[in-house]
């Protein structure tokens, strides 16, 4: 069958991959001139299968208020006139209670444990160089309360699937001495020794190449955005291009945030919302420093993520449009709290800072499945989490094409 795919994020690019396994004719299309260059580009590296719990969550709603008030708050909210930015935040509150929180976990477990299995799958089948390592994560707090919250969480997830274990102030040290400059106000931490890191954009990159190659012959238009869905019939026809027309069988939107205006224009709501967040990259000068898994400091809310040689630092999460100009205080934020955190480790004079829009729905699940549109069908709203559930979600979507009984329940993330 011909498919369109449109979007080269990590996303569209593990759709392209499924899909090509099962001996369709994939062409892929994106406005940027390579894959990974959107959200995929500098995100926070870390493939976190164990930690999927919603945004929307009872202890976010709690500390909302505060947040919003703050001036240097990890969230940050730009009202707008859009109605639709009003809808998504409704939908958002109403989704922040103990039980959906909970349903929504589950869920969300037995996608990222599947997308962890089919990453796997696919490295195997065909090795690719994206920094990749197995090396473990660990989550640190400074609250007895958060950390009591997260001991109970790690007893819901031992009962589906997780492996987690629960650190004292000094396990967690003995694990990782970089944290020796904030022992001070360490409670405990959780760790997951099997989670991984790995460059999002490097394997994006990979994944073209193997992809464009035989057997695959996966064809790439790159450099060529898409201006609309062209829907006659209750299917679509084409989709159209400065370059002109494409036709194909089936398409797939993957496209991001960019998602929700071709999405409009072809009668489909995506009810998806950009997120942005920051991250830095600095290259590691004294490696006995650093850290040597993953870290997040629920303290500062930011992530740490050691990446051949260099420290990806990420965080932040704003509602304010669909820019991604650089914030100049957000990126001294994150440079302040490595320099804090892991003092000496990395070189603070030339870091590459990056902000990206993350495709957030309100519960903070995926759509994947068939739209309303007959030959339309979905793979976003992965919001924070699209390197963790790509593969997996790729691959619930070419199960779909195929008609093959997925691994994971698809009513789960069926499309409204």
């Amino acid at each position: 069958m011909r498919i369109i795919v449109i979007g080269a994020g990590i996303v569209g690019m593990a759709t392209a991959w499924w899909l090509a396994q099962d001996g369709h004719a994939v062409t892929v299309v994106d406005k940027e001139s390579a894959p990974g260059r959107g959200t995929s580009f500098a995100n926070g590296a870390q493939l976190s299968y164990s930690y999927v719990a919603p945004m929307a969550s009872p202890s976010v709603l709690r500390n909302l208020p505060k947040w919003l008030l703050k001036s240097d708050s990890p969230i940050r909210f730009v009202p707008s006139a859009d109605p639709a930015q009003w809808r998504w935040i409704a939908q958002f509150l109403a989704a922040c209670t103990a039980g959906r929180s909970a349903a929504t976990t589950a869920k969300m477990l037995a996608l990222s444990l599947h997308s962890r299995a089919m990453l796997h799958a696919m490295m195997a089948r065909t090795p690719m160089a994206f920094d990749h390592a197995a090396n473990g994560k660990l989550i640190v707090h400074s609250s007895r309360a958060n950390m009591d919250d997260a001991v109970a969480q790690l007893r819901v997830q031992a009962a589906l699937g997780c492996e987690q274990q629960a650190l004292g102030a000094a396990e967690c040290l003995a694990l990782e001495p970089g944290l020796s400059s904030i022992a001070d106000r360490l409670v405990g931490g959780i760790y997951t020794p099997s989670e991984e890191v790995g460059d999002c954009r490097k394997l994006c990159e990979e994944l073209m190449r193997v992809l464009a190659a035989a057997p695959f012959g996966v064809e790439f238009r790159l450099g060529t955005e898409v201006r609309r869905i062209v829907v006659q019939g209750g299917r679509v026809r084409a989709v159209e291009t400065a370059g002109g027309a494409l036709e194909a069988e089936l398409y797939v939107l993957a496209a991001g945030t960019g998602s929700r205006a071709l999405g409009r224009g072809a009668g489909v709501r995506t009810n998806i919302l950009p997120i942005r967040g920051y991250s830095i990259t600095a290259a590691v000068r004294q490696s006995n420093l650093a850290p040597v898994r993953s870290i997040t400091d629920t303290h500062v809310k930011t992530v740490y993520a050691p990446l051949g040689g260099t420290l990806r630092v990420a965080g932040f999460a704003e509602i304010a449009g669909e820019g991604t100009d650089i914030r100049p205080d957000r990126i001294a934020t994150l440079v302040d709290n490595v320099a804090r955190t892991f003092p000496g480790a990395c070189d603070l004079e030339d870091v590459h800072p990056w902000a990206g829009l993350r495709p957030a729905t309100p519960p903070d699940m995926p759509a994947i499945g068939r739209s309303r549109v007959e030959n339309l069908l979905l793979n976003l709203g992965q919001g924070s989490l699209g390197f963790t559930l790509a593969a997996g979600s790729a691959k619930l979507l070419a199960d779909l094409v195929a008609g093959r009984p997925p691994a994971v329940n698809a009513a789960d993330f069926a499309p409204a």
